[in-house]
C-alpha cells in the first residue's frame, strides 16, 4: 500500500500522514513515513524524541551525498552527472525508526521549470522510484503543498492519493486542480478527508461541494492538536478524536484494496 497525502497548504497533511503511519505500526505494519516537505515537520506530529529529530537531514540537503551519487556538485549548471544513481541503502542509512513508524526526510529542490535538470533532482527522482518499488507494507508520502510535484509526475505509481480539505471553497478549489493533474498522469484512485471539521454543516458542505471525489472521512477540529504540537506529544496519543476518526479511515482504505486483491484473482 502506497499512499500519497497532499493539499493546499495548511490543511493538515502532516497530522495526517502522522495520524496513518501510528495507525498503521500499531496494527502490526511495516511503515516508512516520507517528509516530502521543504520545511519537514512530520517528526514532530509523530512525537519524535528529540535526540531521534537531531539524526533527521533532508536528502536534498546532504551536498556531499549528492556530488558522491552523482559525480556533480549541487547547484551546478551544465555538465555531466548521472541520471540514475546508487539509493538503495538511503532508506534505513538515513533514515529514523520510532514506536514501528520509520522516518525519512526528502526534502525539496527548487526546480524554474519542468525540464530543469540538476544533481538535486536527479537524486530525488531516483530515490523516489526506489522507494515506490520497495516492499515496506505501508508507505506514506507526506507531499508539500500545491501541485507542482504532480506536474513531475513523481507520484505516478502510488496505489492513491489522499486529497486533504478543510471546509472551504478555496480548498476544494485545490483538490479539484490536484483531481485534473492527477488525471493527467493516470493516477484515478483520489479520495478526499475533510479536516478541521467542526459540525455536521461544515461535513455536508464537503460533500455537496467535492469535485467529483469520494470523501473517504472526517477529521474532527480539535485544539488539542496545538496543545500536542507544543508538549511534543504525538496527535495520535494526544486527542482520541483524531485517533478514532483515522481508524475508521484505515478501514475504508484497507477494504477496498482487499476487494481489488480478490478480484485480481479472479
Amino acid at each position: 500500500m502506497k499512499l500519497a497525502i497532499t493539499g493546499k497548504g495548511g490543511v493538515g497533511k502532516t497530522t495526517l500522514t502522522a495520524l496513518l503511519a501510528q495507525a498503521y505500526a500499531d496494527m502490526g505494519r511495516q511503515v516508512l513515513a516520507v517528509d516530502a516537505d521543504p520545511s519537514p515537520c512530520l517528526a514532530g506530529a509523530l512525537g519524535f524524541p528529540e535526540e531521534l529529530r537531531a539524526q533527521l537531514h533532508p536528502i536534498a540537503e546532504m551536498d556531499a551525498l549528492i556530488e558522491e551519487r552523482t559525480g556533480a556538485k549541487p547547484g551546478a549548471v551544465g555538465g555531466f552527472f548521472t541520471l540514475n544513481p546508487r539509493v538503495d541503502d538511503i532508506p534505513e542509512r538515513f533514515s529514523v525508526l520510532h514506536r514501528g513508524v520509520r522516518l525519512l526526510e526528502m526534502g525539496s529542490v527548487e526546480i524554474g521549470g519542468s525540464g530543469c535538470i540538476c544533481p538535486e533532482a536527479a537524486m530525488l527522482k531516483t530515490l523516489f522510484t526506489h522507494l515506490l518499488f520497495r516492499k515496506d507494507d505501508i508507505l506514506l508520502l507526506d507531499m508539500y503543498a500545491g501541485v507542482e510535484h504532480l506536474g513531475r509526475a513523481t507520484v505516478d505509481f502510488v496505489d492513491a492519493m489522499l486529497i486533504v480539505v478543510e471546509p472551504t471553497r478555496r480548498s476544494l478549489g485545490t483538490a479539484a486542480q490536484i483531481k485534473k493533474l492527477a488525471n493527467d498522469i493516470g493516477l484515478t484512485r483520489l479520495y478526499l478527508v475533510g479536516n478541521k471539521v467542526r459540525n455536521d454543516e461544515e461535513a455536508k458542505f464537503l460533500e455537496a461541494e467535492t469535485p467529483g471525489l469520494p470523501v473517504l472521512g472526517y477529521l474532527p477540529a480539535d485544539l488539542k492538536v496545538q496543545e500536542a504540537d507544543r508538549l511534543n506529544i504525538p496527535v495520535y496519543d494526544h486527542v482520541p478524536s483524531l485517533k478514532e476518526s483515522v481508524e475508521q479511515i484505515v478501514r475504508k482504505i484497507i477494504t477496498p484494496r482487499l476487494e481489488d486483491q480478490e478480484t485480481s484473482r479472479l
